[in-house]
């Protein structure tokens, strides 16, 4: 699956992306927090309306843990992620 991950939010320990594959399409969202230990753990958000089947999940998993995470691996360990399916409802903004 030819994807691309646009980088919406980054801190000194978390990432968030945006998952879009062909047409520009966005599939999902990935929130991820580096530990102190020199793990990870990822949370994917895949959206329900992208109708991404269960069978692609683990090439989804294996292009992002190959494209974004050179230092760590689910191979090596250190690398752990939880998936979701979800539908976006809005951005919910404090009124002032």
């Amino acid at each position: 699956m030819n994807m691309k991950f646009v980088r919406t939010l980054r801190t000194p320990h978390s990432e968030r992306y945006l998952l879009t594959r062909h047409k520009s399409q966005d599939i999902g969202a990935m929130d991820v927090h580096y530990r102190q230990d020199g793990t990870a753990a990822a949370t994917l958000i895949l959206f329900q309306e992208a109708n991404v089947p269960d069978s692609e999940v683990p090439g989804i998993l294996k292009n992002i843990d190959e494209m974004l995470f050179p230092d760590i691996s689910m191979g090596e360990k250190n690398l752990f992620f939880t998936v979701v399916r979800g539908s976006v409802l809005g951005t919910f903004l404090p009124e002032k």
